[in-house]
């Protein structure tokens, strides 16, 4: 159990705050206001730490991991530690990457805490799914090219890829998968098998940070681009007609054309 300090125990509160995809100046408004009154702060991998300086000197931080890779807590480990923080100091702040229900366990969270009775505010977070591709000048949607857009997970629970990335590559639809960069190549091959090997395709690390680092190619080469490259995780993938509005790609294409001609 955590004992607190000698202190009037607060009222026991929980919010869920999506922290965007890095850039510390694409979290909510209403997300900071959230920070700025917490007791406890629960924190992820993919957050930006900077964003810390916005809860109040004395509040406990407290990082939980939670990415690809790194479980420094299961997320058994993680409800438990929300309710005993809450019961124990009053307004914890659950601060996840990008968006809470955006492949984030967010209403996992959500329901633990009401089956203990506390309730929950849900402050929603920009996705790194739409973020990042925007930024890059790549719309998930747009006339003519795409009328629609997948978000999918590049690997279940259990390793394998997702059964939903076989149907997503069959579809016309904007590609986007999350934490499936070290499936890369089992992922391309999915959809060279749907002959779209000259689909364009892009990888994005750390999107909107200052680690951030693109390649653009298509199905192809992405590949061999990412590891030419040292694309490494956190990382999105993109893959559909949309990528050629990049304004890289054009070269890329011409490049390509050049060398397939020998």
């Amino acid at each position: 159990m955590i004992i607190p300090d000698e202190k009037t125990i607060k009222q026991p509160r929980i919010t869920l705050v999506g922290a965007g995809p890095g850039d510390t100046d694409l979290i909510t408004l209403k997300g900071v206001k959230a920070l700025q009154t917490a007791d406890v702060v629960l924190y992820d991998a993919l957050v930006n730490e900077e964003l810390l300086e916005s809860a109040p000197t004395d509040a406990i931080k407290v990082y939980v991991g939670k990415r690809s890779g790194d479980h420094s807590y299961s997320q058994d480990a993680v409800n438990k530690l929300l309710i005993d923080y809450a019961l124990n100091y009053g307004h914890v702040v659950r601060l996840k990457g990008g968006d809470p229900f955006v492949f984030g366990r967010g209403f996992e969270e959500l329901d633990y805490a009401a089956l203990n009775n506390i309730p929950v505010q849900v402050v929603p977070g920009i996705s790194s799914s739409i973020a990042v591709a925007g930024l890059q000048h790549i719309p998930v949607t747009h006339r003519g090219l795409s009328e629609s857009f997948w978000v999918v997970t590049g690997t279940t629970a259990s390793g394998k890829i997702s059964n939903d990335v076989y149907e997503a590559a069959r579809s016309k639809a904007t590609v986007v998968v999350l934490m499936g960069l070290h499936k890369l190549a089992e992922i391309a091959e999915i959809f060279k098998k749907e002959g779209k090997q000259n689909l364009p395709a892009a990888v994005i690390q750390s999107g909107s940070t200052s680690n951030e680092k693109v390649v653009v190619g298509i199905v192809d080469t992405i590949v061999g681009l990412a590891e030419q490259n040292k694309i490494a995780s956190p990382a999105l993938i993109i893959f559909g007609e949309v990528v050629s509005l990049h304004p890289d790609f054009q070269f890329a294409k011409e490049f390509y054309d050049i060398v397939a001609r020998g």
